[in-house]
């Protein structure tokens, strides 16, 4: 019998995980049952639980990958030294985080943000889950923290404030623009660095006589 390759393996993986993804972005992780995944990738059932053994590990899967994409896209933005500031550095996170599921859509629309909305939603009611995402935003939050506090070094910004509020300040920026793809449809990320940009101008005297 031929010996299957490793990367034969790990395209028959990436396949089956594509398509699980479209699948839970469409219907969400209990509408969707193991037969929609097998219709939607193509492949008979023993090929497919020859990976995972169940539509609860295929969730697993997808969680841990669209947690660990987003980690790798703030914390590769944590090393720039020195750091861009917020209303450059938030949206170019996003652009390419966003970048790395741009070929799975549904309906003509960008399946990610979608599908980050449904694993902020499997969490709240799977403990195990709910862990996998305090240790991933935990990593991403240190990061930020650490570039706010390079931020207030440099003088680019006020020294008053703590490090961490900031941090979790510019991550529910991109949580809340992701959240607002999934709702309202595609946005360009330069419009969420316009609105930094003015946000970031305000006076905090602008409104005294």
């Amino acid at each position: 019998m031929a010996r299957v390759s490793q990367a034969h393996l790990d395209a028959r993986r990436r396949q089956i995980l594509d398509g699980a993804a479209l699948c839970f972005a469409r219907n969400g992780f209990h509408a969707t049952s193991m037969q929609d995944v097998l219709k939607e990738v193509d492949l008979s059932a023993g090929a497919v639980y020859r990976y995972f053994s169940g539509k609860e590990e295929l969730i697993g899967a997808i969680v841990a990958e669209v947690l660990g994409q987003v980690r790798e896209g703030f914390e590769e933005a944590a090393r720039s030294t020195p750091p861009p500031s917020p209303d450059l550095l938030v949206p170019s996170v996003l652009s390419r985080v966003l970048a790395t599921k741009e070929y799975l859509t549904v309906d003509g629309r960008p399946a990610f943000p979608g599908l980050v909305v449904q694993v902020w939603a499997e969490t709240i009611r799977n403990e195990e889950l709910s862990a996998i995402l305090r240790e991933g935003y935990g990593a991403v939050r240190v990061a930020w923290t650490r570039i706010v506090g390079e931020y207030q070094d440099a003088g680019m910004m006020r020294s008053d404030v703590p490090p961490e509020h900031v941090a979790r300040t510019m991550m529910a920026a991109a949580m809340g623009f992701l959240a607002q793809q999934a709702l309202f449809g595609p946005a360009s990320a330069d419009d969420l660095a316009s609105g930094l940009r003015a946000l970031m101008s305000m006076r905090g005297d602008a409104g005294t006589s």
